[in-house]
Formats: C-alpha cells, structure tokens, sequence
C-alpha cells in the first residue's frame, strides 16, 4: 500500500510501485485530466507538478514519488500562477482541440510559478516536450505573456489574398 499527496488530499493506493502515476490518477483516483498521450514521455500530454515542478507522469513510478506533493489539472487554478494562465488560455482563445491543454497548462503554471517573467527562451526551455498538434503554439506563447504582464496580447493573422492575375496591355 503506497500513501500519495494528491491535490492536497492523502490517497491510499494498492498498486505495483512500479505502475505509471498517471494510471494511478486516472484509473485508481479517478481523476481524468491528466491525458494519455505517448507513454514515452515525448508529448507532455500527461505533465503533472512533483513539488511543483512539471514532470511527466506516464513514465513516473508511483513508487518513486515519496512525500512529494502531486498537484493535477483539476487544481491547478487554485495557485496564482494557475489563474493567471488558465486566465489567459482563455482570453487568447488558445484552445482548438483541447487534448493537450491540460500538459500546457501545467508546463506554462510552472513556468511562471518559478520565473514569473519569462523571456522568450524561458518560454522554449518550459515548453519544449509539450505537443500540440492543433499548432496552437503562438497562442500558447501569447497566453503565458499575457498571464506575466497581465497585458492582453492581440495575436495578428496576416491574410494575403493570392496573387491577380496579370493582365495584357492594350496598344
């Protein structure tokens, strides 16, 4: 019997200490947030906080957690650097969709729990790992600025019309 810190509640769990923390949140705790994606650790997916660090959880042994503190999607608006990013993931309009968001969202919240005004390459370094297949990551980018300066970012689309067709000159 393995003792886990979830979400600020104590969960006994009677599980190999071997098996993946996600399958334990997902199928033994019952909490569906955190995604499946690869079971390789490559997608993030399945990004969860260990003491406030994000961590992948479909590679984690549940065994290897100890007192550490599991924080998941579910609560992650319950910090201030939760709000501010589910915030702006909201007010940038991230979301298309919406597989990854939790991984995202739990990247971007420690991010900015630990550099509360990241640089453009800090904003690389959290975020690499995270896939988001929908190509949201300029509003992602947006999202996480917004959520450190709490100014609105206004995302541009730059349309071009193809090309007229060229016309001969008349004598």
């Amino acid at each position: 019997m393995l003792s886990l810190q979830v979400n600020g509640e104590s969960h006994s769990v009677d599980v190999p200490p071997d098996m993946p923390l996600l399958w334990v949140l997902r199928d033994v705790i019952g909490l569906m947030g955190t995604k499946f994606g690869c079971g390789i650790a490559q997608c993030g997916a399945c990004t969860v906080h260990l003491d406030g660090q994000a961590v992948r959880s479909c590679v984690l042994p549940v065994g290897s957690i100890g007192n550490k503190a599991v924080t998941t999607i579910e609560t992650a608006g319950q910090t201030p650097s939760g709000q501010k990013i589910q915030q702006a993931w909201l007010d940038v309009d991230v979301v298309q969709c919406g597989y990854c968001q939790s991984g995202q969202i739990m990247s971007a919240t420690a991010l900015l729990a630990r550099t509360p005004n990241p640089t453009d390459a800090d904003i690389d370094a959290a975020m690499s790992g995270n896939i988001c297949r929908c190509g949201t990551y300029v509003r992602i980018r947006a999202a996480i600025k917004q959520a450190a300066t709490g100014k609105l970012e206004i995302l541009q689309t730059i349309v071009t019309s193809p090309a007229a067709p060229a016309t001969e000159a008349t004598p």
